[in-house]
């Protein structure tokens, strides 16, 4: 069975430790998500990603905005 793809947000960091962070705060804080491989379709520094549907980002858009991660890029794309 083919999955279908959805629409979602992938947030991509130029740090480890900086994507272990989002993890740590988003769970902390209730954000929905997950780490994921960056997509090979993305260049990133670390080879981590946060994902989350793009309906959740656009509700907790401020919130991680206010987490003070620094994110390298923001990526919208179906996976």
């Amino acid at each position: 069975m083919i999955r279908e793809k959805k629409p979602c947000v992938v947030l991509t960091f130029s740090t480890t430790t900086a994507a272990m962070s989002m993890e740590k705060k988003c769970g902390q804080n209730k954000i929905p998500g997950r780490l994921i491989p960056v997509p090979r379709e993305i260049t990133a520094g670390c080879g981590l990603a946060w994902k989350m549907p793009e309906e959740d980002y656009e509700k907790y858009k401020h919130k991680v905005e206010s987490l003070n991660i620094v994110v390298e890029q923001k990526v919208w794309m179906k996976l």
